[in-house]
């Protein structure tokens, strides 16, 4: 039984993010600069890499990784990145973040393909995943499946329909640990029409039902476990240009 204390959904809990926040201001380290009202967070440096090399941005000092604000978005949007991969690592950041201000998130990053439909550089539109991981346990009470915001996912259909992509949108397998993704597992989750493997998807999802933040998660596919063996391929160009599409996509949605 997980986790160990039973409904502890049900309880309070020692401190919130908005007392961190607090705590931030009185020890001098809060921003200075108003909350954007979107945030994209990324996981992979060559999309990071990209973005400031081909968009006009302003590093921001902040105690959450990397924020660069986004001036083609007069500052409204900003990416967050380098905080790490995993659940733990961005809901600290969701979570402080939305205690700031920010109301409107969209994950982007790559995944794995549990399907053989799907190829390098695809575009996949998640609207639900399996929590396998921690995090979301401690925020829901238990039940398979953590659910996008429904807006949020329609936000980001429309805008790859207007961008001319193509796309697929279909339920992920959130797990922290990469290197326990068993045979076994792989097999009943393609069989169940599940598309893709990551790590955040199901926590971010919780985390934002929870706080009643608007959420998406977008991906594209990096690397294939659909024949039930790993076939990376993030050197790929298609994995670039699928990264490429999500940021702009993920503009598209923020600023509506």
């Amino acid at each position: 039984m997980f986790p160990n204390f039973a409904d502890k959904q049900d309880n309070e809990p020692i401190f919130t993010p908005s007392e961190f926040i607090d705590y931030l201001k009185k020890t001098g380290r809060y921003p200075k600069f108003p909350a954007p009202s979107g945030i994209i967070f990324s996981y992979q440096k060559t999309l990071l890499d990209y973005v400031i090399k081909n968009h006009p941005i302003a590093k921001m000092e902040t105690t959450l990784g990397e924020m660069y604000l986004l001036k083609e978005t007069n500052n409204q949007i900003a990416i967050v990145g380098k905080l790490g991969i995993g659940a733990p690592a961005v809901i600290t950041a969701l979570e402080e973040l939305n205690a700031w201000g920010v109301k409107k998130f969209i994950s982007i990053g790559t995944a794995g393909t549990l399907q053989k439909n799907l190829s390098v550089g695809d575009i996949v539109v998640c609207d639900k995943a399996i929590r396998d991981e921690g995090v979301s346990h401690h925020y829901l009470k238990a039940e398979k499946y953590a659910f996008a915001s429904p807006a949020m996912v329609e936000k980001i259909k429309n805008s790859l329909e207007k961008l001319g992509q193509k796309y697929t949108v279909g339920s992920s397998w959130t797990i922290d640990a990469p290197y326990r993704e068993t045979v076994a597992e792989a097999v009943q989750y393609q069989k169940e029409r599940v598309l893709t493997v990551e790590m955040e998807a199901a926590a971010l999802f919780a985390v934002a039902s929870y706080r009643k933040i608007d959420l998406g998660a977008i991906f594209t596919i990096s690397d294939s476990l659909a024949d039930f063996k790993w076939s990376p391929e993030f050197h790929r160009e298609e994995t670039k240009e699928g990264l490429e599409i999500l940021y702009k996509t993920a503009l598209d949605v923020l600023l509506q």
